[in-house]
């Protein structure tokens, strides 16, 4: 099924017991009170890409969303409406994924999208904590026989429209005088970026690594693909929301890090049970069955518990999207993405 983006009217799409949303611009702009206004309408409106295979991709063969980003979806709607299904996603791309949340059309957004200061002043944006620490890489076919970066000068780089790589390679270029027969082309999404580079329009496509992972796992032949070593930049991931409401930034922020938590303590969608009978005050507090938390954010007493047996705790929804087991095979120990305790960057504050 293809999913596309049509300005200024909104197209719905029905697949298998999903429906997905896409939005172009429009002038509702978004309620000053998320919390309400989600809680009234019963559903979350959930921003995020329907292209990047291991994060937000739209799975033909079930007709359902997959993917890190799409859990997080689901996280932030059972934490919010007790219910990880109540959910339409907004499907949107690098260049209109702002929009769709400043208009109102989306709640929150998980969309593969890189921690800037230029979004959080300018764009106006508020980062919720970062959920992926990536780097932007190349993917090139076997046959053009690449092997670094260097090799690619004076070659077409594709990357998608409205991303920070699109403004990384422009700089790029410049700051090591490449060849001016070398040529940035852009595209919507990774979907269109993936046969431009397919087809040879393209000799290398270029986005953060964790999406070329799932392009090449996701080839008919991933052998004939080759992602070159270099990382060129830094690509902190982290969903967002507008910066007009703090309160619901606050709960959504500590939605995100109930997922650390409950990694760090060995709570899983699967031992859940267990842990709801400890005598320990600290995991009482923090899973709700003692406390007030839950209340002081405006949202369900026992929001950790609804995430928790709804996602899993942020160990499990990796391993089910991109981990050892997956295609895409994207390494965790010994990467940033570890928890802290194993030598990576992913931490939560105490719950106290």
């Amino acid at each position: 099924m293809k999913i596309r983006l049509h300005a200024g009217r909104l197209l719905t799409s029905f697949a298998v017991g999903l429906t997905v949303l896409t939005f172009g611009i429009s002038t509702a702009r978004a309620a000053e009170n998320h919390l309400d206004t989600v809680t009234k309408r019963g559903t979350l409106l959930c921003g995020t890409d329907n292209t990047t295979p291991g994060f937000g991709y739209l799975n033909t063969k079930t007709g359902k969303m997959e993917g890190m980003d799409v859990d997080l979806c689901r996280a932030v709607a059972a934490a919010v409406l007790g219910d990880a299904s109540k959910v339409q996603f907004v499907v949107v791309t690098d260049k209109s994924r702002f929009n769709a949340l400043r208009t109102g059309q989306a709640d929150v957004v998980f969309a593969h999208t890189t921690v800037t200061p230029t979004r959080e002043s300018a764009v106006g944006v508020s980062f919720l904590p970062i959920t992926f620490y990536d780097g932007t890489g190349l993917l090139v076919k076997s046959s053009l026989k690449a092997k670094h970066v260097g090799d690619l000068n004076g070659a077409t780089i594709c990357t998608t429209q409205g991303s920070g790589t699109e403004v990384m390679w422009a700089g790029y270029l410049k700051a090591h005088n490449w060849k001016a027969s070398t040529k940035v082309l852009t595209y919507q999404d990774t979907d269109k970026l993936f046969a431009a580079l397919n087809s040879g329009r393209c000799d290398v496509m270029s986005t953060d690594k964790s999406a070329l992972a799932g392009w090449k796992g996701n080839a008919s032949d991933p052998k004939a693909f080759d992602i070159l070593p270099e990382t060129l930049d830094k690509s902190p991931l982290a969903g967002f929301t507008s910066n007009e409401d703090p309160k619901w930034h606050a709960a959504l922020t500590w939605v995100i890090y109930a997922t650390f938590e409950a990694e760090e303590h060995g709570i899983t969608s699967k031992n859940l049970s267990t842990f709801l009978k400890t005598t320990d005050p600290y995991i009482a507090k923090f899973l709700g069955v003692t406390g007030t938390f839950g209340k002081d954010f405006g949202i369900q007493p026992d929001f950790v518990q609804k995430v928790i047996s709804s996602v899993g705790n942020y160990g499990e929804i990796y391993d089910r999207n991109i981990g050892p087991n997956t295609p895409y095979s994207i390494q965790r120990k010994g990467s940033l993405n570890a928890a802290w305790n194993e030598g990576g960057l992913l931490y939560s504050p105490p719950w106290y």
